[in-house]
C-alpha cells in the first residue's frame, strides 16, 4: 500500500510544511496534508455510483481519505483535521469550522463553539456555550446575572465573550475573514443526548444548523448582512 500528502492551501497545509501548531503547542513535522491512499487492498470504488466515485478516487487511482494528516519526524502518520468540512464563502474565501472552533475553546469563557458560513454569505457567525465557571469572577457584582440564562441573554456578557475571540482569533493567526462577527451564547451544552454530537463527541454540523437556524438568521439580521443577491427592502 502507498500513501501520501496532497497539498491543500485552502486550509493552510502544505506537503513540504516543517511545523505545525503554535507557540508550547508546535511540532516538527515532514508535510501536511490531506492522506492519499493506493494500492490493491484499498477501497476500489462506489457500487453502480460513477460519479460518487471519481469525486473519491483520482485518475491515478488514488483515494481521497478527506482526512488531513501530518508526517511526524518519527516517521508517525498523525491525522489532525478534516478536509470535508470545508465550505467557501460568497467572497471566494474557503473556511474550516473546526479549526476555527478549536481556536474559539482557547478563550476560557468558551466551553463549545459551533461557527456557520456558507456560500451566499461573506461572514461567520457563531453558538456559543459559555463556560459558566470561568466566567464568575466577571460575574461577582452582577445580581442580575445568576442563571445561566441571565448570562446567555445578558448584551454586556455576549460583548465580552466576542471581545475575547477576538483577541484568540487574532493571536492564533486567524485571518480577518475567518472572525467570527457576531454570536449567540446558548445556556445548553451540546451534547449526544440531544444529538447535536456524535457518539465519539464530534459536532453534527447539519443537526446544529436545524437548532440554531433561527438564531443563526437573527445574527446574520443583526450584523445588517443579507444573503447575496437578496434585494434589500426599501424605505
Amino acid at each position: 500500500m502507498e500513501i501520501k500528502l496532497a497539498d491543500v492551501p485552502e486550509m493552510g497545509y502544505l506537503s513540504r510544511d516543517t511545523e505545525h501548531g503554535s507557540g508550547v503547542s508546535k511540532l516538527q513535522c515532514r508535510g501536511r496534508g490531506e492522506i492519499l491512499l493506493r494500492g490493491p487492498s484499498i477501497f476500489s470504488g462506489y457500487y453502480k455510483m460513477p460519479e460518487k466515485t471519481k469525486e473519491t478516487i483520482d485518475s491515478e487511482g488514488w483515494v481521497h481519505s478527506g482526512d488531513i494528516g501530518m508526517w511526524l519526524k518519527a516517521g508517525q502518520l498523525k491525522i489532525i483535521d478534516r478536509k470535508k468540512s470545508i465550505f467557501k464563502l460568497s467572497n471566494g474565501e474557503y473556511v474550516a469550522p473546526e479549526r476555527i472552533e478549536n481556536v474559539l475553546i482557547q478563550s476560557p469563557y468558551v466551553a463549545q463553539a459551533f461557527v456557520y458560513g456558507n456560500s451566499l454569505r461573506s461572514s461567520l457567525v457563531a453558538i456559543i456555550v459559555p463556560d459558566f465557571e470561568n466566567l464568575s469572577n466577571e460575574l461577582r457584582n452582577r445580581n442580575d446575572l445568576k442563571s445561566p440564562e441571565d448570562i446567555c441573554r445578558s448584551k454586556y456578557m455576549n460583548s465580552l465573550i466576542l471581545r475575547t475571540l477576538r483577541e484568540v482569533s487574532e493571536k492564533s493567526g486567524l485571518r480577518k475573514f475567518e472572525w467570527v462577527k457576531a454570536i449567540h451564547l446558548s445556556p445548553v451544552m451540546f451534547s449526544v443526548d440531544n444529538d447535536i454530537l456524535t457518539p465519539s463527541f464530534k459536532l453534527k454540523r447539519n443537526v446544529a444548523v436545524k437548532v440554531f437556524q433561527k438564531e443563526v438568521d437573527a445574527l446574520y439580521e443583526q450584523i445588517g448582512e443579507t444573503i447575496l443577491d437578496e434585494p434589500r427592502s426599501k424605505m
